[in-house]
């Protein structure tokens, strides 16, 4: 039975979105993932999407899928640049690993108009501000 399937806890895993330069000076939003925990993370995957509604009608992005493989104890890894311009939809960033061979997962959502920098703390690792989801 399905309850009977154990759903082991997600811990000291986080998503942040930081506000940055690229590598031609300008400024853009970033999704990381971060591992705050003092063991590595493997077979790291995580679908992102965002929905909701925008002038008045119903939106959904495409669903995107990356692959990071291994994620190394307390450090970052980047998901994916996002545009300023989906920050009033719901941007939902669906996370799966395994440690020990057991799979772990976890949906973390940014809900609307929550990615602002009236918003941000100080997000671990990489010691920059941002919005974070644990």
């Amino acid at each position: 039975m399905l309850k009977d399937i154990p759903h082991p806890k997600v811990e000291n895993i986080a998503i942040a979105v930081l506000k940055e330069r690229n590598d031609e000076g300008e400024t853009e939003w970033s999704v990381y993932l971060l591992n705050m925990r003092n063991e590595p993370i493997e077979g790291v995957l995580v679908s992102s999407k965002g929905y909701g509604h925008y002038e008045g009608r119903e939106v959904k992005t495409t669903t995107l899928r990356h692959y990071l493989g291994r994620l190394e104890a307390n450090s970052a890894k980047k998901i994916e640049p996002i545009i300023d311009n989906l920050f009033g939809l719901n941007n939902e960033y669906w996370l799966s690993y395994f440690i020990n061979r057991v799979m772990y997962d976890k949906k973390y959502v940014f809900l609307p108009e929550t990615i602002k920098e009236e918003h941000f703390t100080k997000i671990p690792i990489l010691n920059k501000q941002g919005v974070m989801i644990q």
